[in-house]
């Protein structure tokens, strides 16, 4: 076989292989193309070629599931368009070096026993996984394991392994296909199966019933349908606030929660009273709302008569406001987008006209991490604890929950309007996976979709689709007990790859 046929087959397979994601769904075509690269790593005839054919998948992978990506490049003037498709290329180029790790250690450690090969190349994507979400800033998009969300039951083993464990269970399902080629492995193979089938079934018939919607606790959740291309237009921001205020609806007496989008709202709340009580003039007596905002900082630099207020940062925030117009608490968002929310190196990139996606001369400073903000009680509603995730800080699987103050429901504001017709279906997705991790009902509100309810056990209560003005109204749904993987995070996941590396070094031993 020609050298290069290898590489082609390695890059088409990654790209069907993004078609088990959201919003197409079809996870058997991926479960199937890795199992093809499972065999094309395993026939490599040397390392190098083993990492060569993981990193070519990996970067038809990400190329096709990140695509909405460029997109974003759409709603901004400081670069041209087509650097968008660029830049999901290179992007890809880097994120394929986590499966091209993993093909190259199971090839190395795994090469002499296929049994060995599989069991290894599924802890390696579970470890190589886990770094593609921690180093450098951390970019955990698409993990393998989500798939299996709207295929359940093995989606309940979240609640037991995480995410990352998913993924390595995903991998053994491909590698028991590839095991049942041979005829001395198909025993293996069954074995593998029917114990993943064993794990599903338990995790799926043990899991608690989801308790019912809390009555005392109404909720609105507002969907504007604003395109990027009205956002920081000032000429729209009359009408973008009115069309906010009237989805919102007239105070009914009850004492309602209403959740607006990320970056709902121009005015820096915190230093215009005005957009205050603008703002609280929207809801009754007994409500609060959830919006998005700034938080800015300014440094007076220079000296006596030339001293000048610079901009120096800013937050990406979650606003609580009442009626009485308090702003009675703050999120910062912690894990910020680099080249979205600020310009990694920017001394040296923005000179060779690079700049972030996000409009601004400053960038966003990260906040502490993920907090609990405590809601008053009023009227028939009891007092709350809510926890916020901010845009793409949901997708961090373990990192989403104050540990030491669990909260009653997480809220995720979000602007998906950057991210075409294939991103805000995946990141809805990736938030429908880390409630049924944690047992924590999500409540999402996006400018233009999709903003929605999530039950504790993952399910989609309710949700208005792309490219739809409207609101939700309901109740906020009840959360859980601390699910396994709740109280252990992210151990929980390797504890799994542990076990599975012990199997193959007993296959090593026992083969010896």
């Amino acid at each position: 076989m020609h050298k290069i046929y290898p590489i082609i087959a390695a890059f088409v397979l990654g790209l069907i292989s993004a078609i088990g994601f959201a919003p197409l769904g079809i996870w058997p075509l991926t479960l199937l193309c890795f199992t093809l690269l499972l065999l094309l790593v395993e026939r490599a005839a040397n390392l190098r070629q083993a990492l060569t054919r993981g990193w070519w998948f990996g970067v038809g992978h990400f190329t096709a599931g990140l695509n909405w990506i460029a997109h974003a490049f759409t709603f901004q003037d400081a670069m041209p368009h087509w650097f968008g498709y660029g830049a999901v290329f290179l992007l890809s180029l880097y994120l394929a070096v986590y499966p091209a790790m993993a093909a190259g250690l199971a090839w190395r450690y795994g090469k002499r026993d296929q049994r060995q090969f599989v069991l290894y190349f599924a802890v390696a994507w579970l470890v190589t996984e886990w770094l593609r979400a921690n180093i450098f800033t951390g970019f955990s998009w698409n993990p393998l394991g989500v798939i299996w969300i709207s295929a359940l039951p093995l989606a309940d083993g979240a609640r037991w392994i995480g995410t990352y464990g998913l993924s390595a269970l995903t991998v053994l399902l491909a590698g028991t296909i590839l095991l049942a080629s041979r005829a001395e492995n198909r025993s293996f193979a069954a074995a593998t199966a029917f114990l993943i089938a064993l794990f599903a079934g338990a995790a799926h018939f043990a899991k608690p019933t989801t308790p019912p919607l809390r009555r005392d606790v109404p909720v609105r959740i507002v969907q504007p349908n604003i395109g990027q291309q009205y956002k920081h237009v000032e000429a729209y921001e009359e009408p973008n606030f009115l069309k906010l205020a009237q989805l919102s609806g007239k105070p009914d007496g009850r004492s309602r929660l209403i959740f607006w989008p990320e970056a709902a709202v121009p005015a820096i709340l915190d230093l215009e009273p005005n957009w205050r009580d603008r703002l609280a003039s929207t809801i009754g007596p007994r409500e609060l709302l959830m919006t998005g905002g700034l938080k800015l900082y300014y440094e007076i630099r220079g000296k006596g008569g030339n001293q000048q207020t610079v901009l120096t940062g800013a937050n990406n925030s979650l606003w609580v406001l009442t009626p009485d117009s308090w702003l009675i608490s703050r999120y910062d968002k912690a894990h910020l987008v680099p080249y979205g929310e600020y310009l990694p190196m920017r001394g040296i990139l923005q000179p060779l006209g690079l700049s972030r996606l996000v409009p601004g001369d400053a960038d966003f400073w990260p906040g502490p991490g993920p907090e609990t903000l405590d809601l008053p009680a009023s009227g028939s509603r009891p007092s709350l604890k809510m926890g916020v995730q901010i845009c793409y800080e949901i997708i961090f699987s373990g990192h989403v929950v104050d540990e030491r103050n669990r909260p009653d429901f997480l809220f995720n504001p979000s602007n998906d309007a950057w991210f075409g017709s294939w991103g805000p279906p995946q990141h809805l997705a990736q938030a429908r996976l880390r409630a049924l991790e944690e047992g924590i009902p999500i409540i999402r509100s996006t400018p233009t979709g999709i903003s929605a309810v999530i039950a504790a056990d993952g399910a989609l209560l309710d949700h208005l689709p792309l490219g739809q003005a409207g609101y939700i109204k309901t109740f906020l749904p009840g959360k859980l007990p601390p699910t396994a993987f709740a109280r252990m995070g992210n151990p929980a996941p390797f504890l799994l790859a542990l076990l599975i590396f012990v199997v193959g070094i007993a296959l090593r031993r026992r083969s010896g």
